[in-house]
């Protein structure tokens, strides 16, 4: 996936937002939650993203993934696809909605009917 796929998918996602900060880095919000960074590894894009527990526990130890540097450091659960074979693109997207639904889901419901951020299923 390059930084325009990645950018172009997330912004696909209902009441998203984008700011640029960091280094450079593409920052992707719901409501105000962050859910998915690219930016953060020299010379190559590098996709940041909230996990669940168990796919924290599966993927951080997968070739070309990493607990993802500042944000695990502080015991958060958020992993960086930073090198080749990290994840397929589709897989990389499915992880992308999840992280999506696990920021929105810090939000009130009623901020959530507000944006149109549909039930997760």
């Amino acid at each position: 996936m390059t930084r325009d796929e990645f950018n172009a998918f997330c912004g696909s996602l209902t009441a998203t937002s984008h700011v640029v900060q960091w280094g450079n880095a593409d920052v992707w919000k719901v409501g105000g939650k962050v859910f998915g960074i690219c930016g953060w590894n020299d010379g190559r894009d590098a996709f940041t993203f909230k996990a669940s527990e168990i796919a924290f526990e599966v993927l951080q130890d997968q070739p070309g993934i990493r607990p993802a540097p500042y944000l695990a450091s502080r015991g958060l659960k958020w992993l960086q696809v930073y090198d080749l074979p990290g994840l397929s693109d589709d897989e990389l997207r499915e992880h992308l909605v999840a992280s999506y639904h696990m920021a929105a889901a810090n939000l009130s419901k009623k901020k959530r009917v507000e944006l149109g951020i549909p039930e997760q299923k």
